[in-house]
């Protein structure tokens, strides 16, 4: 994966991000153990390492921007760890809890903190509607995982703040959202060298 070292460097550059050396080797680590078990385990429909990067990697670390503060962050429907891995790489002083009812994706999330050296990384294995945290999160935050409905409803025992990686501008989403919630911000995105529309949706349950 030492092949991409210079473009993963080059398109986080573009995103006003720096990376260390720390970092950018566990992203491509991450990467590698990715195109690897995905061999076996089919934990992603991307098969190339290279649209892996793009899709996967660059695609998590372009909401960093709109995490400042946040200290407990809870990846809903997270899969192999996207975004979460990532934004954890990326944000060692944050807890990341990453949630997922497969056991293989679960396995592979340990594996690759097990690996890489990553602290800040919670491993669960439940359906969100019933896992029941201690305390509630600074921020949920999925990706790809449902509608935006659908997210809030099952996911609102969680926290007060909602942070929704989607596509193009989810205008009937957010035309139903529940009463309850205020959309904060919709920030449109930009992935480097992907050439497909991506938002991300802030908000907020009424007090």
């Amino acid at each position: 994966m030492e092949q991409f070292k210079t473009q993963l460097i080059t398109q986080a550059n573009s995103l006003g991000l720096s990376l260390t050396d720390e970092q950018s080797d566990k992203l491509l680590g991450f990467l590698a153990l990715l195109n690897k078990w995905n061999k076996a385990y089919n934990l992603t429909s991307v098969r190339d390492p290279q649209e892996m990067l793009v899709r996967h990697i660059l695609d998590s670390l372009v909401v960093l921007p709109h995490m400042d503060g946040l200290k407990r962050v809870i990846d809903v429907g997270t899969g192999p760890g996207l975004p979460g891995i990532p934004l954890a790489i990326m944000m060692p002083e944050t807890q990341f809890f990453l949630l997922d009812s497969l056991g293989k994706r679960i396995r592979f999330q340990k594996q690759v903190c097990h690996e890489l050296g990553l602290t800040n990384v919670t491993s669960i294995q439940s359906r969100v509607e019933k896992f029941q945290p201690d305390h509630p999160f600074d921020a949920v935050i999925s990706r790809a995982f449902a509608s935006i409905g659908d997210m809030l409803s099952w996911c609102s025992h969680l926290g007060c703040y909602f942070l929704a990686m989607k596509g193009t501008y989810p205008e009937q989403e957010l035309a139903q959202l529940p009463a309850d919630f205020t959309v904060k911000a919709v920030h449109p995105l930009q992935v480097p060298e992907l050439d497909e529309a991506r938002h991300l949706v802030e908000i907020i349950r009424n007090q």
